[in-house]
């Protein structure tokens, strides 16, 4: 199963792609050793190799019917995309958008896009490529992205770009789709519909946003990369490498898992392989894993 409904709003899981990426102690430099061993029941094999320290995620994309329109959450690393970062990316061949008509969409029929963030692994399918040309994947979409991390990424105010996994990103992903004057900025927080809600999450990116749901008694955390494995959940202070501002992200992980466990709400990270959601409970001054969501594991 890959679709479950919240509320009003029908979710969909769109896979791109899935396995291991990075040894876990280059991923999550501070996580402990030990805590890794004490929880490999939880996360091997879907979140952590059976046989090594290799971290397994998933890049894909949540979709949501709400309101009648079609909304896209993150999309992934894209096709034919120049990634001399990471081997696994460079010039990639995927069945994404094969994935997106299984569920029932072209990409003439999305209305909206949300970038959570401007990594690499989020904003790929925000354009294909079409003669020579990178044009916008979703033509009639608008293309929601946080003004912090526009501002950020792009290289003619950042010059620490070259050579980092985001290099060539903003020229490929992003700069056409707003030449093509389909990107809003946002900032502060932006209401979607009576349903869905953008609100600021920084930390591991200046623009880093996660999308609140509250629909008919739902409610759900479409978490981007607040977290990029079950195990931060039991020890929420510790982030990835990839974290711009560590302090922050710290504090924002605990603000939206706490949030979460008050609430009741479903959490859907971006990158969680398996069942790829799950509800928390808060544990003394962490959290614990509830239940998962009923997704078809991969």
């Amino acid at each position: 199963m890959n679709e479950l409904k919240l509320g009003d709003v029908t979710v969909t899981r769109v896979e791109e792609m899935h396995g291991p990426i990075m040894p876990a102690g280059q991923f999550f430099p501070d996580l402990p050793t030990l805590a890794w061993q004490d929880n490999r029941a939880v996360l091997v094999p879907d979140h952590l190799g059976e046989q090594d320290d290799m971290v397994h995620v998933a890049m894909q994309t949540w979709l949501l019917r709400s309101e009648g329109k079609v909304v896209l959450i993150d999309t992934g690393v894209g096709n034919d995309k120049s990634r001399p970062a990471v081997d696994a990316w460079d010039h990639l061949q995927s069945n994404y958008l094969d994935n997106l008509a299984s569920a029932g969409v072209s990409p003439e029929e999305v209305d909206l896009v949300i970038n959570t963030h401007l990594h690499v692994d989020h904003v790929g399918w925000n354009t294909r490529l079409v003669g020579g040309a990178w044009v916008p994947t979703f033509p009639n979409a608008a293309y929601l992205m946080p003004k912090a991390d526009f501002e950020f990424w792009n290289p003619a105010n950042n010059s620490g770009i070259a050579g980092g996994v985001n290099e060539n990103v903003f020229t490929d992903s992003v700069a056409p789709v707003h030449e093509a004057g389909q990107v809003q900025l946002w900032e502060g927080g932006h209401t979607i519909d009576a349903n869905l809600r953008l609100e600021e999450a920084s930390g591991h990116t200046p623009g880093s946003s996660v999308v609140l749901l509250d629909s008919a008694g739902d409610r759900a955390l479409f978490a981007g990369d607040l977290l990029h494995t079950p195990l931060q959940i039991m020890h929420p202070d510790h982030n990835s490498c990839f974290c711009e501002d560590p302090v922050r992200a710290r504090s924002t992980r605990r603000r939206l898992l706490g949030w979460a466990a008050d609430t009741n709400a479903l959490v859907l990270p971006a990158h969680f392989s398996g069942h790829g959601a799950l509800e928390v409970a808060s544990r003394g001054d962490a959290f614990e894993i509830k239940n998962w969501a009923p997704f078809t594991r991969y």
